[in-house]
């Protein structure tokens, strides 16, 4: 499962008869080993068009950087060359996973299985607010820290809890989102990699938040609140963590988009 929310990139692709990539985002490669020239050149070359990037995602924060990337420079490849290519299929080829990219591509919340994903509208009136650490966690570590087999237990509850979640989005009620955001699986083993997150998601009641969840594979926590509630959760965790990024954002209903250069 995955959200999309009110974080987003922008890509401008101009065919100008040289390659080049031009990006103000920090640690972002300007060559062909950039993640949106590479989504890009898997269904198209890149010779002659030159790359504008600009994004507002953290990257390395568990908010779908990454993703966000590929659909982009998949998006822009499939416009220019009218390719008609299924795009999920090729995000997914290139992330790995189908949760991100399809909340990604799609908007709006996503249920990911095998044979593709199922999208529906963000709840009316519920909003999020992430607290981004000033540290990293690399996906690598939070992968290897998940052991190949877990109880069975643990597994019947993230399939309750699953099901509560979804359920509670549909008819928009707070206390069945509350209860379905509890997790037995990743969280928990996980924990020694960003323990400031987990005991502010742990708080997340007693802050404001009807819950909250690890965003991603972490660190950064997304508190789950009603839209008229967000200024006040973000007040009281920029006091609690002065030297973390609160960001306020919507669940954000519209997917990848391409709009002509002026």
């Amino acid at each position: 499962m995955a959200a999309a929310v009110g974080l987003h990139l922008e890509v401008e692709v101009e065919e100008t008869g040289t390659f080049g990539v031009q990006t103000d985002v920090p640690g972002v490669p300007h060559d062909r080993t950039n993640l949106v020239v590479r989504a890009f050149e898997s269904l198209a070359p890149a010779d002659g068009f030159n790359f504008r990037i600009r994004s507002q995602i953290p990257p390395v924060a568990g908010l779908g950087s990454s993703a966000a990337a590929a659909v982009a420079g998949l998006v822009a490849a499939d416009h220019l060359f009218e390719l008609d290519a299924d795009l999920l299929a090729a995000a997914t080829a290139l992330e790995g996973h189908p949760d991100n990219a399809a909340a990604a591509l799609r908007g709006g919340f996503v249920i990911c299985h095998e044979g593709g994903a199922e999208r529906f509208d963000p709840a009316p009136g519920l909003a999020a607010v992430a607290a981004i650490p000033p540290y990293e966690v690399s996906t690598a570590r939070a992968r290897a820290a998940l052991p190949p087999e877990v109880p069975f237990a643990d597994a019947v509850h993230n399939a309750a809890h699953a099901a509560m979640l979804v359920l509670g989005l549909a008819r928009r009620d707070l206390d069945l989102v509350a209860r379905g955001l509890s997790d037995r699986l990743h969280q928990p083993r996980r924990a020694h990699l960003y323990p400031h997150s987990m005991e502010l998601l742990e708080r997340a009641r007693e802050l404001g938040a009807v819950g909250a969840s690890i965003s991603g594979a972490g660190p950064t926590v997304l508190f789950w609140s009603p839209e008229d509630a967000t200024g006040r959760l973000a007040s009281r965790l920029g006091r609690e963590v002065p030297d973390w990024r609160i960001q306020r954002m919507a669940f954000e209903p519209e997917g990848a988009t391409v709009r002509a250069l002026a």
